[in-house]
């Protein structure tokens, strides 16, 4: 993971302001303000049951929020149809892949370029994608339902390049693989960013993989965002050292923090 990274503007591609979702009456995530620069990898990170997924199934129009703003290249797109979000240019890749079974690896690529009109474009990007995946090529005219979870995973991310989006939502890329294919994963995703320039929210557990491979990060935890900074910065902390790295040599410190359920800021 160590390509140049593309150029970050300061300006955000993707900003939320004050977002709270619910299922039904139970909040998921409450007051969540968070913003991503055009160019860069953002992370969220948190245990199961924070409300990662529910940030991006927000954004990208599967949950309607109940308070607060969702701005995409500085338009509102608040409670916007998911249609409408993908014709502009912001992809979800759900958590468990959701790839179409019964489809080739072929057509599942296409139906991820529907939105397009640029066909010499779609041979391009399909070009691309098999590089970065060589076993989707060999795979090709294989359905989709019987591939292995990772190469499933690896076609769920290709199907968001082929919409030449902006911004790519990633919602747990490692769940279910192997330290190995995660490791491979992760490095594609970073070259996505790095060749193409596009930019990318990762919903990760695997803290350690998602803090290097991105650039800047918070940590939620019951809702609400509690920490945020540099990836660089945030691995230096005690509190992510000691409850998402597994480093206990970070001491009692984080440990006392985080049993007060201080603010972090």
């Amino acid at each position: 993971m160590t390509a140049n990274p593309p150029a970050i503007s300061d300006q955000p591609v993707l900003k939320l302001l004050n977002v709270e979702s619910a299922y039904g009456p139970i909040k998921a995530i409450r007051g969540v303000s968070l913003q991503v620069r055009r160019g860069e990898i953002a992370t969220v990170l948190g245990s199961n049951g924070a409300g990662k997924s529910t940030i991006l199934k927000t954004i990208s129009g599967i949950i309607d929020p109940r308070k607060g703003s969702i701005e995409f290249k500085a338009e509102n797109i608040t409670a916007n149809d998911p249609a409408r979000i993908v014709q502009m240019g912001l992809v979800h890749v759900p958590e468990g892949r959701e790839v179409f079974p019964l489809l080739s690896v072929h057509d599942n690529l296409l139906m991820g370029a529907y939105t397009r009109k640029d066909k010499d474009g779609v041979v391009r990007d399909m070009e691309a994608v098999y590089r970065y995946f060589p076993i989707l090529k060999e795979r090709e005219h294989q359905d989709a339902g019987l591939l292995s979870g990772g190469q499933q995973q690896m076609l769920a991310i290709s199907r968001a390049i082929m919409a030449a989006p902006d911004l790519i939502l990633l919602d747990e890329p490692s769940l279910g693989l192997s330290p190995k294919l995660t490791k491979e994963i992760f490095e594609i995703v970073v070259r996505i960013n790095r060749e193409r320039g596009t930019t990318i929210l990762l919903v990760e557990q695997n803290a350690n993989m998602a803090l290097n491979a991105s650039d800047y990060g918070y940590v939620l935890e019951n809702g609400r965002i509690v920490m945020e900074d540099t990836c660089a910065k945030l691995r230096e902390k005690d509190d992510i050292k000691e409850f998402y790295l597994g480093m206990k040599e970070a001491g009692v410190r984080g440990e006392r923090r985080w049993k007060k359920k201080k603010n972090w800021r």
